[in-house]
């Protein structure tokens, strides 16, 4: 066993996830004291950055979700302060964070992404919304997902499904971000698929299938037992859970990913995986996706998030 660390779990902040945060960040302090290391639980608050530059612990494991972690901000003083963390490093945070940023991304280098219209709030108020909605309604056909341009856990996320549904949607993705995304809904399998970080290199965790029983993953599905089914691993041919491990692979190496990311699929027909979006602290909750992965694996939580806070320890150490 690797030397016992003092680890500081963040977990909390003040974004819409705090909840869905505490959860994993508990989760999270569990498995690393069960393998034997020294675990603080913090919430991201006005004293936590005196607290991390007196005490100066070997590792951050960041358990944050929404902006209070996710957005680069909090890693970008992290780095600053020379304190070693687990997780992604401030740059490829921010591109992960802005969803439409990562879709171009994503796009440009030849991956599948659905068609998207990308407006900020500002623009939708000064082209007038009418206006505005009348050219979404005309550019798709069939179902648009709309959803807020940063965060997670499906908050402010719509399925429309009639141009009259679409002034509350954009209203509803506006609650939780500047940007709204208005994008073609894809048909298929909901998948998600997890990367850790193996001595260095990242590997795919079996792809988890997401089966809601009301058809949509929403926040409720998402955190309240029995609202959603998951297969791990997923119910795919191995030919289209083989494309999407090498597409999710091919995202987290793209935006510079680090230590643990998830990227979000719809596999169609075809087998084809189109990216939907890519998490830079994916949930560790008891329904998250990522603990389910690593079960579906024969691989203990503990053992990985150690291995995982070591790997950041020795990045300090050179």
């Amino acid at each position: 066993m690797a030397d016992s660390l003092n680890i500081v779990v963040l977990a909390g902040g003040i974004s819409h996830e705090r909840d869905v945060s505490l959860r994993s960040g508990r989760r999270a302090a569990d498995a690393l004291s069960a393998a034997g290391h020294s675990v603080t639980l913090r919430d991201p608050d006005a004293s936590l950055l005196p607290f991390l530059t007196e005490t100066r612990p070997d590792v951050v494991f960041l358990a944050l979700h929404g902006s209070s972690g996710e957005d680069g901000a909090l890693i970008d003083l992290l780095e600053a302060a020379g304190i070693p963390f687990v997780g992604s490093p401030s740059e490829a945070a921010r591109l992960a964070w802005s969803k439409p940023v990562a879709a171009s991304l994503v796009r440009r280098a030849g991956l599948a992404v659905p068609e998207q219209i990308v407006l900020s709030h500002e623009a939708f108020r000064e082209l007038g919304a009418a206006s505005v909605l009348r050219v979404v309604a005309d550019s798709f056909d069939g179902d648009v997902v709309i959803k807020p341009g940063s965060g997670g856990s499906a908050q402010g996320v719509s399925i429309v499904s009639d141009d009259g549904s679409l002034p509350r949607a954009m209203v509803d993705a506006f609650t939780y971000s500047d940007v709204a995304i208005i994008e073609q809904r894809i048909v298929g399998t909901e998948i998600a698929v997890a990367i850790i970080e193996v001595d260095g290199e990242p590997i795919t965790l079996p792809a988890v299938e997401i089966e809601p029983v009301s058809g949509v993953y929403s926040f409720e599905a998402r955190y309240n037992a029995g609202e959603t089914t998951f297969y791990a691993p997923s119910r795919l041919s191995d030919e289209d859970a083989a494309r999407a491990s090498d597409a999710a692979l091919a995202v987290h190496s793209l935006l510079g990913l680090r230590d643990l990311s998830r990227v979000d699929f719809i596999v169609d027909d075809e087998g084809v995986p189109w990216f939907l979006e890519v998490n830079v602290l994916p949930g560790l909750t008891e329904t998250s996706s990522l603990p389910l992965a690593l079960d579906a694996d024969s691989r203990s939580a503990a053992e990985v998030y150690s291995a995982l806070a070591n790997a950041a320890a020795a990045r300090k150490a050179r």
